[in-house]
């Protein structure tokens, strides 16, 4: 459906405007009021990293007149394969301190305001307020609700997408004019369940496609020109280079736009989605081991002082990468399936491990189900090991 423009013009383009714009002014649906509008728009971002690299350089080169840029984090080396608004130069820096200083290159007539802190609870409702629009690049489930809920709550929109592997979607959730996020997703899936692109990878340059889909659907809400994902959700399968639409109606009976909404205020969101499943939680309790524990037991066990059996349950190209000496590789999905648990032998126990701990806490639930009571599994996983034990190996 067609939506009035979301932004008022502002009064004037100054000459240099006019020239840095003209591609946009001799399209009539843009024009000058469209430009106008762009230039008087206050546009939140949230996260400088896949999603919010391309979207924060082509909303900045647009002209949308106020950039917000939400983001805690520092740049990492592992980013700048698909984060492109940083450099080499820019490891070690604040993500969103480093955005600014890339919009700034981009295009010096925008205003970019940083918030260089956590999006939570205690501060989302205020930093939503001063923005006319929310473009959300987050990548975990318990954000993603939060930022559905306050956009809700505070009748604003926002654009969303989603990326991992070789897979994006993308869509425009405004609960005044049409379904939210959780009217697409009412629940969150089983923790666990959906691996994060830190778990799983993603395809770098599927950022810029996804992006470049939320920075259209921003600039059409902006200036009311189109018709914007409102109602649609846009997928995308680079592998096949497919682009297909599915419809996303309203849920009459969705928890926080519904007729009789059940949330009316902001909730516990890392509650809501779990970190991992109940069953991993109580499971981990008393059977928890650090990664300097374990290079003691290793040490042992060469020495014949103890025994145990050591498996990695990550996937075999993230073995590839780095590794625990003297383990060995079972996927989780075999003990999910049940396929592994007769390979576990019966007389040691099992020490299980993964990339930071979450995956190995859910093997570790099923296998005390299945009767390996003295299996434990190992807190912060092999990025802990390479951190605190082993430098040498690379990290992902």
């Amino acid at each position: 459906m067609s939506l009035p423009a979301l932004v008022e013009p502002a009064a004037e383009l100054t000459v240099d405007e006019v020239r840095r714009y003209s591609r946009h002014l001799i399209i009539p649906d843009v024009g000058m009021t469209g430009q106008k509008r762009l230039k008087n728009a206050r546009v939140l971002v949230i996260g400088a990293g896949g999603l919010g690299s391309p979207a924060l350089l082509y909303l900045a080169a647009a002209g949308v007149g106020t950039l917000g840029v939400v983001d805690f984090d520092e740049v990492d080396e592992s980013n700048l394969q698909r984060q492109i608004i940083h450099g080499q130069g820019d490891i070690g820096k604040s993500k969103a301190e480093s955005a600014r200083e890339s919009v700034a290159e981009v295009n010096p007539h925008v205003e970019v305001i940083v918030h260089k802190e956590r999006l939570d609870n205690g501060n989302v409702m205020e930093i939503f307020a001063d923005y006319d629009l929310i473009v959300d690049g987050t990548d975990n489930f318990a954000t993603r609700y939060m930022v559905n809920d306050a956009a809700v709550l505070l009748g604003k929109p926002y654009v969303w997408g989603s990326i991992f592997r070789f897979d994006g979607q993308a869509s425009v959730f405004w609960a005044e004019h049409g379904p939210c996020y959780r009217c697409l997703y009412p629940e969150p899936p089983p923790p666990g369940m959906v691996p994060s692109c830190a778990e799983g990878g993603v395809l770098g340059v599927l950022c810029a496609s996804i992006g470049s889909v939320q920075v259209t659907e921003a600039i059409k809400l902006i200036t009311g020109i189109g018709e914007p994902l409102l109602g649609r959700l846009q997928v995308y399968d680079a592998l096949e280079m497919g682009w297909r639409q599915l419809s996303v109606r309203k849920d009459p009976n969705c928890a926080i736009c519904g007729e009789n909404p059940t949330v009316t205020e902001l909730i516990d969101y890392e509650e809501f989605c779990g970190a991992i499943s109940d069953e991993a939680a109580e499971a981990v309790v008393d059977s928890t081991i650090s990664v300097t524990q374990l290079s003691d037991w290793l040490k042992q066990r060469e020495q014949g002082e103890r025994d145990f059996v050591l498996v990695d349950v990550r996937e075999p190209n993230e073995r590839e990468i780095n590794l625990i000496p003297e383990s060995v590789l079972i996927p989780k999905d075999e003990f999910l399936t049940g396929e592994a648990l007769g390979r576990l032998p019966q007389d040691m126990p099992a020490v299980f491990y993964c990339k930071v701990g979450g995956r190995s806490a859910e093997v570790l639930a099923v296998a005390k189900g299945a009767g390996f009571s003295d299996a434990v599994h190992v807190a912060g996983g092999v990025s802990a090991w390479v951190n605190q034990v082993d430098p040498s190996q690379p990290a992902y």
